[in-house]
């Protein structure tokens, strides 16, 4: 038990995180430790993937191109973390203007006439570098042409479209989550928002993540940053599809009886004004177990492409 305690360190993390996407019971310690290991499993062949990039092309370091690679498949989520990219990059690009004292000159330029007038070609360039730049990526197909096409403002492109929608139906989920909250409830679903593996946890991360033992490699500031969204995101995924299982689950058991059936009635018997029963009992680990292994299923095409040959299937964990 005291090797286990050492080696599982983020249960508050991961309780927060599940509470924002939806598990509003407390798991067990079994259940969180469960999605620990899992994450960690994901984070390690992340890694070692990344290092294989890295040496195929005869670099020691693990570059941002690397892990958004591992990911290309999932639309929706490379659009995602390149928006976060991208806001990082305003972001810190605002702050090094204000420590440079950049204020005092944006908005501010010389009149021909020798006055001074607001705006000017100062503070269009204060513009364009604090603009939020577009996260562009080696192997899509605009970046195999030496000349760009210039970008619409008004235009947006499949994948923003996608994620778009994607997010649309995160918010009402969110929504659907936190209307009946109280206000107090409300504030704590906010700070539990900010959860993170990552954040001001760099040490405690690189060690459990085994950054020099999966990977000679020493993370930058961004490669940790990416991998605290990551991580956020597989927790999600995984609390969001193992109450998917659970739902069916209850109402399996309200339509059949189950176990104790008449008690069972009773607890799930919902009124028309009631709030949403979603997260009243917590996520089990069979629960988890189960969404691990729905969301390790390979597509159908993938396997029919084996059929009548001797190659073995892949049996790599699939990254989500």
């Amino acid at each position: 038990m005291a090797d286990s305690s050492k080696q599982h360190k983020y249960r508050q993390e991961i309780q927060q995180m599940m509470y924002v996407s939806g598990e509003t019971g407390e798991p067990s310690v079994e259940t969180t430790s469960m999605i620990e290991e899992i994450v960690r499993q994901q984070v390690i062949e992340m890694l070692r993937s990344c290092t294989e990039l890295a040496t195929r092309r005869g670099s020691r370091s693990i570059a941002i191109n690397d892990l958004i690679f591992q990911i290309r498949d999932d639309a929706p989520k490379v659009s995602r973390l390149r928006t976060f990219l991208s806001w990082k990059d305003v972001r810190k690009s605002a702050k090094d203007s204000d420590d440079k004292g950049g204020d005092a000159d944006i908005g501010v330029a010389d009149d021909p006439a020798g006055g001074v007038m607001p705006g000017g070609p100062a503070m269009e360039e204060a513009a364009k570098k604090n603009k939020k730049a577009k996260v562009k990526l080696p192997w899509e197909p605009s970046s195999y042409y030496s000349q760009e096409v210039p970008e619409r403002d008004d235009e947006e492109d499949e994948e923003e479209e996608e994620m778009n929608h994607i997010t649309l139906q995160r918010l009402v989920k969110a929504d659907e989550r936190t209307k009946a909250m109280t206000k107090e409830e409300y504030v704590t679903w906010s700070e539990y928002r900010q959860a993170s593996f990552t954040y001001r946890k760099g040490k405690r991360f690189r060690e459990w993540a085994g950054f020099g033992i999966v990977t000679d490699s020493k993370p930058s500031d961004d490669i940790v940053d990416i991998l605290g969204f990551l991580t956020f995101e597989m927790v999600q995924t995984l609390t969001e599809e193992a109450l998917k299982i659970k739902e069916q689950e209850d109402l399996w058991k309200e339509r059949s009886g189950g176990e104790n059936s008449g008690t069972k009635k009773r607890k799930l018997t919902q009124g028309l004004f009631d709030p949403p029963n979603e997260g009243k009992t917590p996520v089990e680990s069979r629960h988890i177990q189960e969404a691990f292994r729905r969301l390790q299923s390979r597509p159908k095409k993938s396997r029919a492409m084996l059929n009548g040959t001797n190659l073995q299937q892949r049996t790599n964990i699939k990254l989500f």
